[in-house]
């Protein structure tokens, strides 16, 4: 017996003061979408009331996730509420997977108004780990903040949801499922699509395949370890790196997604499993990945490390060996104001413009969208190109194996030989983690006051042998040259004379607490081959003098460094 129009519903809520996204999203403990009512509604409600009703009406919207816990209850509820919200189709991947690059392709491929992303990243899953929610826009990358803020101050006054209770989809079958809705003149449909088919499709169009092949499966391959942390990477490098290009199974680890990661943080940083298996010397190349795949660490036989400033260099520096930028040409190159200055000698040397942006992606899909970036990274182990508008992890992944194939040198050579012809960015990054909040801010906020006075510029630091002058010092600033947009306040620097920099950030994308961030860069023409941290010692001295840092949060030393 036909039940007949599912009912929508208008339901009374109350509003949450802490919905504020930060550069990734809304991040939370699993906990705090479990018990506080309606909390996931708010939010999703406010996204959806984000966006004009015209545009809402008849749209398409894209949905997936990682694959972490709450992963299957969220996406229920958020299907519930597009349809009752006047989304006319909502693509899901199947079984509600998605990687962060994978969605911004289908967005892109379907042309839809958006799509939702249930990611944490690199932060720990299962019951008592994280859960988050990001919204994407038409051009597949993350929302503007002006966009973001206009969610925020929703999620601040909301009064009421709309829901479609009894809709119930069917997340394991790949097909088409059509649901009537009471009042609503065309059906409501959900399409479940293949989680990793559109997106290897863009890459195939993008990659020599048949040359990668070559380098992974015929006679003299090399061989490859791929570490994907049981995050969602697992089934697109099983498709792609096995089924297509041929690697043997042994060579990919890890890739079944998992609601806890298997119980460690989706980190490429915490891949000891993959570093010791590289520091073996029976693998010529290792990557891992992060929870929703847009992140990436490659490493060279011996565990050589590779940090992703240097590899965003080396991929400029050797573009052409995709075939996809000999058919477009290079636009523009990109990194955000803490990555190291690698790739500024690159653009230099090749007469490619170099654009410095703030910390987040949407930055760099600015400048995509109008033509002028080919190649972006950051510090954060995120690298990618104009083909989608999210980091890409398994493209950085492809994009070195497209030079080892043109080269036929090893991950260490190639980036020694880099070294001798471009000089070496020594670089790090401290992290802080789970400092007060007033206390990092009131730190920041005098160290601010401290690098803006006038006399603080050519200003000399001696440490050991060395003597470091200042040449500027101020709270970056970004002028958006596609829109005029101003972004203030997006890290401190001391610049000084030699080009060595000394950044200090908040994290945006902090789960509780606060990530208080030391970056230190500093080039060298000839002395290539040091040991970073020693090279770096004299800065980092500097560094937390300057900043008081240990003294203000009672802290002898970084988390994390990387």
């Amino acid at each position: 017996m036909d039940p007949g129009p599912l009912q929508v519903l208008t339901v009374a809520t109350a509003p949450y003061q802490d919905q504020r996204p930060g550069t990734s999203g809304l991040r939370k403990r699993v906990c705090v979408f479990q018990t506080r009512p309606y909390y996931l509604h708010n939010f999703i409600q406010s996204i959806f009331f984000s966006i004009d009703l015209r545009e809402r009406q008849g749209s398409t919207v894209v949905l997936g996730g990682d694959g972490r816990f709450f992963n299957k209850p969220a996406i229920e509820v958020i299907v519930q509420m597009a349809a009752a919200n006047g989304v006319g189709r909502v693509i899901i991947g199947h079984h509600g997977i998605l990687s962060t690059p994978a969605l911004s392709c289908v967005i892109r491929k379907y042309k839809a108004i958006g799509g939702i992303i249930l990611t944490a990243s690199h932060n720990p899953g299962g019951l008592e780990g994280y859960f988050g929610i990001k919204f994407n826009l038409a051009n597949g990358g993350p929302a503007k903040e002006a966009i973001t803020n206009k969610i925020f101050q929703i999620s601040r006054t909301i009064e009421e949801f709309a829901i479609c209770p009894g809709l119930r989809v069917d997340l394991r079958t790949v097909g088409k499922q059509s649901f009537d809705l009471e009042n609503k003149f065309k059906p409501f449909k959900v399409e479940i699509v293949d989680s990793v088919e559109s997106y290897a499709n863009l890459l195939r169009n993008i990659f020599d395949f048949a040359a990668l092949k070559e380098l992974l499966f015929e006679e003299n391959q090399i061989k490859i370890r791929v570490d994907a942390m049981h995050g969602v990477a697992g089934p697109y490098v099983k498709r792609i790196l096995c089924e297509e290009l041929g690697c043997p199974a042994n060579s990919v680890i890890n890739c079944v997604p998992l609601e806890d990661f298997g119980g460690q943080p989706p980190n490429p940083t915490y891949a000891a499993d993959l570093v010791e298996d590289m520091r073996s010397g029976l693998w010529d190349f290792g990557a891992a990945f992060d929870g929703d795949g847009d992140r990436n660490m490659i490493l060279g036989r011996n565990g050589f490390f590779v940090s992703p400033s240097d590899s965003v260099a080396v991929i400029a520096d050797n573009i052409f060996s995709i075939p996809y930028f000999q058919q477009t040409g290079v636009r523009g190159f990109a990194r955000s104001m803490p990555t190291s200055a690698a790739l500024d000698r690159v653009a230099k040397a090749t007469k490619i413009e170099l654009y410095e942006t703030p910390t987040g992606w949407k930055f760099f899909g600015n400048l995509m969208d109008a033509g002028c970036l080919s190649l972006c990274g950051e510090e954060s182990f995120g690298t990618g190109s104009d083909h989608v508008r999210e980091k890409d992890g398994l493209w950085a992944v492809l994009a070195w194996l497209s030079i080892l194939a043109a080269r036929r040198q090893s991950v260490e050579d190639i980036l020694k030989d880099h070294w001798l012809k471009y000089g070496r960015n020594y670089y790090t990054r401290y992290d802080y983690e789970n400092v007060d909040i007033d206390t990092a801010c009131e730190m920041m906020e005098d160290l601010e006051i401290l690098i803006t006075e006038k006399s603080f510029v050519r200003q000399r630091f001696a440490v050991e042998d060395k003597i470091f002058q200042v040449e500027k010092a101020d709270n970056f600033e970004y002028t958006d040259p596609v829109d005029s947009t101003i972004s203030r306040n997006q890290g401190l620097r001391i610049i000084f004379s030699d080009g060595s920099r000394i950044i200090y950030r908040l994290s945006g994308t902090s789960s509780e607490g606060a990530i208080v961030r030391i970056y230190i860069d500093s080039y060298e023409q000839h002395n290539v081959f040091q040991d970073t941290q020693v090279m770096l010692s004299p800065l980092t001295t500097i560094a937390v003098k300057i900043s008081q840092l240990h003294h203000r949060t009672g802290r002898t030393g970084p988390s994390v460094i990387t």
